[in-house]
């Protein structure tokens, strides 16, 4: 069986990272326990990170989005109040430049990009991988600033069920469950379930609007494991069923309004997926596999006057094949294809009407892999790839990793990445703003992506200090620029025509101990820089840098665990402002540094635990988020500006249920 998920593991990329957090070993008559660190260094030539289980458990986690708010790399945008769309950034760039992923399977693409990090229960999560800048070339061309896997809870983990509930002072209550099961022999089935719902609407600013959308949501997964001898088997499907209400719940006057400004959106996803593995030869790791998936979308948005409605449907297909010639060289071959389509209905000023999208594009990869025992590791890659929208493209990348010395690592980076963009449907949540949404002619996108990456690690008897420090330049050729600035009553999807880069330099420390303490310090510098209407200027909305602290301690006995997460966001540029009907200009020029706590005590038993916190507890909070909100039928109105928190603090309990585990 080792071999065999080894082998399974492997052909999804993640064979090299394991997901145990605790290792036992037996010496004689004595018991040797390491604990493994909640969040680690991926082991290979990629550079990034793994974030396991016990990282997750450091904050309330409820869904991917908030997987990332103990973490200095990632940051996670505020949603707007209109639509709660809350995105991640990766190197200081949108989340849509990082490759979401699945197991290994490309996923959440186009219409589901601005809402994806709420669609992955925390709870069902086992681990996230995150790698930065250039990654592997097996997986596609879309990775421009990284990689963002996510895996679920495993078939073949131990059979039981266990069951988490979660209720804030915001009203939002949640339900998760899973639950494993061995069939026979070789054959495991899982079963996933969440629900959350919101019961009332807050208005904590007094401007008439929800502070953020009441989503009622259910979602289900169905997962199956097979192994034997020379094949192995991993499918499942999943349906999804979101509704998401918001806007104006009090009038200007203190009333309800009679013709409230509505934000409504409905989602419906369906998926499914399958892996199979044919394993030739175990000694020299010689397997073919194929991957498939494929999804439907539906959304179904109401925007005041405006809606957006999109039935979208995704294929995807991927045959690979892997063999190691020594323990030295790997070489990973294959063949994909993906399959696009988009069928859209606006219903906006000058917008197209009905618009439909196809985009069909298949490709062929080759990566070499070379280790040198570990000392060195290189990982170098190319595919070619052919767009019925955009014919052929290259995509080469290239991975290195030297330790010179023990503990110290040296990476380096460089490779291209490309993206087809759907600008309805990844920003269908602009159409909330008063202004019009004006979408110029695209083209694909592409940019390089350079990185280097040094990290320390000094040990002290049981105790361990990690210095990291990293540098990132992305150099954009192609890019949709979301421009707030050049016509100031609309908003524009254009494509550049100028330079657009982002740099970004970070360092982080951390110290983790035998006694159950840890903490991170981390501070990055983000110069996020695009050309709007011919000019070069700082990205709106994009913090200057971060400085990040947390702290995390477990009692001897592992019965109490306390965290604190405190960050200070920098601050940044605004859009260029614009006069409202009062006179009065739309917001500043720029946007404070603004600072965050958030803080959670955890009591573990044997068969559950409670867990119990606060966020924001500083109470910060953006004062205008929706501008204009006396008015919301007038082009002066605009939800969409969002840099900050909406919420002061909230406080939050929850309690995880184990049964037979």
């Amino acid at each position: 069986m080792t071999w065999a998920v080894a082998t399974f593991m492997s052909f999804s990329a993640m064979a090299d990272e394991p997901s145990d957090s605790i290792s036992t070993y037996n010496l004689e008559d004595y018991v040797v326990t390491k604990r493994r660190p909640s969040t680690f260094a991926l082991s290979g030539p990629e550079t990034g990170f793994k974030v396991g289980q016990d990282e997750l458990f450091k904050a309330a986690c409820c869904n991917l989005g908030e997987s990332f708010t103990t973490n200095p790399s990632v940051d996670v945008d505020y949603a707007d109040p209109a639509t709660g769309a809350k995105q991640i950034k990766l190197l200081g760039l949108a989340g849509t430049y990082v490759q979401m992923m699945s197991e290994n399977i490309p996923d959440f693409r186009g219409a589901a990009a601005p809402f994806a990090f709420r669609y992955v229960p925390g709870p069902w999560l086992k681990s996230i991988r995150v790698s930065k800048g250039a990654s592997t070339v097996k997986n596609g061309y879309e990775a421009i600033t990284g990689q963002i896997d996510v895996e679920y809870l495993k078939p073949q983990d131990d059979p039981g069920v266990t069951l988490n509930a979660y209720f804030d002072s915001d009203t939002r209550l949640e339900a998760n469950a899973d639950a494993n099961f061995n069939i026979v022999p070789g054959l495991n089935m899982e079963v996933l379930g969440h629900a959350e719902n919101r019961f009332s609407d807050h208005d904590s600013n007094g401007n008439g609007f929800a502070d953020s959308p009441s989503v009622r949501q259910f979602n289900f997964m169905n997962r199956w494991n097979y192994f034997s001898e020379r094949y192995i088997m991993h499918a499942g499907f999943s349906t999804l069923s979101e509704r998401s209400r918001a806007g104006q719940i009090v009038s200007h006057h203190g009333h309800r309004p009679e013709n409230p400004f509505l934000i409504n959106l409905d989602t419906y996803r369906y998926q499914a997926y399958m892996k199979h593995a044919l394993v030739f030869d175990r000694d020299h790791g010689t397997n073919l596999a194929l991957i498939a998936s494929a999804s439907m979308h539906q959304l179904d948005g109401l925007y005041g006057i405006k809606s957006y409605s999109v039935n979208e449907k995704n294929v995807y297909a991927q045959l690979m094949f892997e063999h190691d010639f020594s323990e030295s060289h790997n070489i990973s071959a294959g063949a994909s294809i993906n399959y696009d389509y988009l069928g859209q209905h606006i219903v906006a000023p000058d917008a197209p009407g009905r618009l439909r999208e196809r985009e069909t594009t298949p490709g062929l990869y080759a990566q070499y892999t070379f280790r040198l025992a570990e000392q060195l590791s290189v990982m170098a890659g190319i595919r070619g790839d052919h767009s019925s929208s955009f014919g052929w493209f290259a995509t080469p990348r290239f991975n290195l990793k030297w330790t010179p010395v023990d503990g110290l690592d040296l990476h380096a980076s460089v490779g291209k990445g490309y993206r087809t963009v759907h600008p309805w449907a990844e920003y269908n949540y602009l159409l909330a703003s008063g202004r019009q949404l004006v979408v110029e002619q695209l083209q694909q996108e592409a940019a390089w992506t350079y990185g280097a990456n040094v990290a320390y690690t000094w040990h002290l008897n049981s105790e361990q200090l990690k210095f990291n420090i990293e540098y990132f330049y992305t150099d954009f050729k192609r890019q949709a620029i979301v421009d707030y600035d050049s016509d100031l009553s609309a908003i524009t999807i254009a494509a550049l025509k100028g330079k657009s880069f982002s740099h970004t330099a970070q360092f982080d420390v951390t110290y983790t101990s035998s006694f159950g303490l840890s903490a991170t310090a981390a501070y990055r510098l983000n110069d996020v820089k695009a050309t709007y209407g011919g000019t070069l200027l700082s990205k709106p909305l994009t913090s200057r840098y971060k400085a990040l602290l947390t702290l995390s301690y477990k009692t001897p006995l592992e019965l109490w665990q306390f965290d604190a997460t405190f960050v200070l966001n920098g601050g940044g540029r605004m859009p260029a402002p614009y006069r409202l009907p009062n006179g009065e200009m739309s917001w500043n020029d720029c946007f404070p540094a603004f600072p965050s706590l958030n803080l959670q005590v955890t009591r573990w038993f044997r068969h559950f635990s409670i867990y119990a916190g606060g966020e924001n507890l500083t109470g910060f909070r953006q004062k205008n988020p929706i501008v204009w909100a006396s008015d919301p039928w007038s082009n002066a109105f605009d939800p969409t500006v969002i840099w900050g928190p909406i919420h002061g603090a909230m406080a939050y309990i929850g309690i995880r249920f184990n049964f037979g585990r």
